[in-house]
């Protein structure tokens, strides 16, 4: 059931041992044809903006099948035929965040969860509409054994892409234009620590 909101299969990065440039980073493989972008066209609003590319889980919520007290969302998920309770934490401030964000960025929620699930929570989670777009795990490229979200298929100029993500493996292809943050559980840590603004 874990899978259904997680971004790699056997729960770590996978190295790769050719291919890699010297500074760490891993060069995407080739889009075959032409290039299908996964966003839609810039808002006139939003055209002199940044894109901020913002993960779900572990960096906005936590989920879990188990009872969490106190939850700030609980999200029914079918599976196989059965109906599932998501238990849902928001990180503290979240609100906040989002409304800000909004504000100055072109925000898009880019998450390795499938849609069953992280839909529902977004609809709850961004209560001002924030995300211009929502993509999910079919929109991630698989490599390695991790589902790596590819910015140059958005359709948006790499150099004005930010990707806030707990995880390394989600920006392995473009590293230099993370945020990493730090991955929230619970409501007693929070912190956060910059790698690189893009």
């Amino acid at each position: 059931l874990e899978t259904l909101f997680c971004c790699w299969r056997n729960g770590r990065t996978k190295s790769n041992s050719s291919g890699t440039p010297n500074d760490g980073s891993i060069t995407p493989p080739p889009i075959q044809g032409q290039p299908r972008y996964l966003l839609p066209q810039v808002r006139p609003s939003d055209l002199y903006k940044k894109c901020m590319v913002i993960d779900l889980d572990e960096t906005l919520v936590h989920s879990s099948f188990k009872p969490i007290p106190n939850a700030d969302f609980i999200v029914p998920v079918e599976i196989d035929g059965t109906v599932h309770q998501v238990y849902v934490l928001k990180r503290p401030h979240v609100d906040e965040f989002l409304k800000k964000m909004g504000e100055l960025y072109e925000c898009v929620l880019f998450t390795a969860s499938l849609a069953k699930y992280a839909d529902p929570v977004a609809d709850l989670l961004d209560k001002w509409n924030v995300f211009r777009a929502r993509l999910f795990r079919e929109s991630c490229v698989f490599h390695m054994g991790n589902y790596v979200k590819d910015l140059n298929k958005l359709g948006r100029d790499l150099q004005k892409i930010v990707i806030v993500d707990n995880s390394p493996a989600s920006y392995i292809f473009h590293p230099d234009n993370a945020v990493s943050i730090y991955r929230w559980k619970d409501r007693t840590k929070e912190r956060i620590h910059h790698r690189g603004s893009g």
